[in-house]
């Protein structure tokens, strides 16, 4: 297996780019291999490493069909229902704390919020 070139940070020449930068150019890198590696060096730690992929291999994205806008609608929605009330929080619950914030610190005036 041959060894990749490594470039310095803000270095890369043209025609290679991150993930990120594809996706924002509408292209993903399509089953290509990664081509080249950018080194960010940090003092006293490992340098930050991003793959580059080629950009003339790369190919566009994929449109969102349809049931896939439908399927993505269905996931986010189910990341805001709470498992504890069941209600829909109007926004993500956060991991850290499984349930809405009124489950999680409930108040002890609020008859609603009674277990």
């Amino acid at each position: 297996m041959a060894t990749l070139p490594v470039f310095r940070w803000h270095l890369a020449p043209d025609g290679y780019a991150t993930r990120r930068q594809l996706r924002a150019r509408g292209l993903r890198p399509g089953g290509q291999d990664v081509a080249a590696t950018l080194e960010r060096p940090r003092r006293r730690r490992a340098p930050l490493v991003a793959h580059l992929y080629r950009v003339d291999q790369a190919v566009p994205v994929r449109p969102m069909t349809p049931a896939r806008w439908a399927a993505l609608a269905k996931a986010n929605a189910a990341r805001r229902l709470c498992p504890q009330c069941r209600r829909d929080a109007g926004y993500v619950i956060p991991a850290s704390l499984g349930t809405c914030v009124p489950c999680a610190y409930p108040h002890p005036d609020d008859p609603s919020r009674s277990a």
